[in-house]
């Protein structure tokens, strides 16, 4: 068994979790959380049960109510409502979401039309399309990219969500480059580091293992993409929430089981994970370690003082 390295939480995760966890302890339950703080059951799950209250939308929450935003951000229009009510808003956004939704803004004040590369239907991709509605068009695959059609072929720019397929989202990126010479991107690009690294860990354990088991749920779109690298590099690959999800078939013929998770995930999820596996024989370890990752996010602002006073840790 290989256990890749890294893998699970990223500092926009922890930075979200600990948003909740603060919230909670100082001002008390209820504090309302839009969607899922982060694409992880269990995480919401034991949120849950500490007092969060987790809701579709701010129409359920009432005036004047603490409400946090997720970490995938939401449309300028959902914090002009809350605005409006008077709520007390803790903004979890990732701060690498929060860069993708300025460069938004800056390319649509010049009149860009801006090609959103994503899944339509993520929370990440409804608040970064709500920034410029106007000015922006989703592209979901290659075959959008052969056939979209902007205004001002000169004015035009790209922009993705952060949890992507690097592999995928470059062939995208290189049809759009072919078609519009003119067309600009961001600084840097926007998927973000958590992903890019996971994805590589997998990469590099592909030619010696038969099997990954990604520790993940099913709206998590970084877990996701992880099965889907794998499986391109020729990997059977397997998205589970948690060890009672395996499937004895998978490790049927099986060598060599390569165990990672999405950035979502918690550390004890796979920790239950390695140990079934040792139960059911794979019973030697080691880890493929990649690189290490030392990124960490301030709080949320409207956190950053009362945190000074009041310990919290991420297990």
């Amino acid at each position: 068994m290989v256990l890749l390295t890294p893998r699970g939480f990223c500092a926009g995760v922890v930075r979200a979790i600990e948003a909740v966890r603060i919230a909670l302890k100082v001002f008390g339950p209820p504090v309302y959380v839009r969607r899922e703080i982060v694409h992880n059951r269990f995480v919401v799950e034991h949120l849950r049960s500490a007092g969060a209250v987790f809701v579709d939308e701010i129409d359920a929450v009432g005036d004047g109510e603490r409400v946090i935003f997720s970490a995938h951000g939401v449309a300028p229009e959902v914090r002009r409502q809350a605005e409006a009510r008077g709520m007390k808003i803790i903004d979890a956004t990732c701060p690498l979401v929060t860069k993708v939704h300025l460069e938004a803004t800056r390319f649509a004040s010049m009149g860009f039309t801006i090609l959103l590369i994503g899944h339509r239907d993520h929370d990440e991709v409804i608040g970064t399309m709500g920034v410029a509605p106007e000015n922006t068009i989703i592209v979901e695959a290659l075959d959008d990219a052969e056939k979209v059609q902007v205004p001002d072929p000169a004015r035009v720019c790209y922009l993705t969500q952060t949890t992507l397929s690097l592999d995928e989202t470059a062939g995208i990126i290189a049809r759009l480059r072919e078609r519009f010479p003119a067309i600009q991107g961001p600084a840097a690009h926007d998927i973000c580091y958590a992903t890019q690294n996971r994805q590589e860990a997998v990469k590099a354990a592909a030619h010696s293992c038969d099997l990954l088991l990604v520790v993940g749920s099913r709206n998590s779109s970084n877990s996701k993409r992880l099965v889907e690298v794998a499986e391109r590099l020729g990997m059977k690959a397997y998205l589970v929430d948690c060890a009672a999800e395996v499937d004895p078939a998978w490790l049927e013929g099986i060598n060599r089981v390569a165990v990672t998770a999405g950035a979502s995930a918690p550390e004890n999820l796979v920790a239950e994970l390695v140990g079934h596996l040792m139960d059911l024989g794979f019973e030697h370890m080691e880890e493929l370690r990649l690189k290490q990752e030392d990124v960490k996010f301030t709080l949320p602002p409207e956190l950053v003082e009362i945190s000074n006073c009041h310990e919290s840790t991420v297990p």
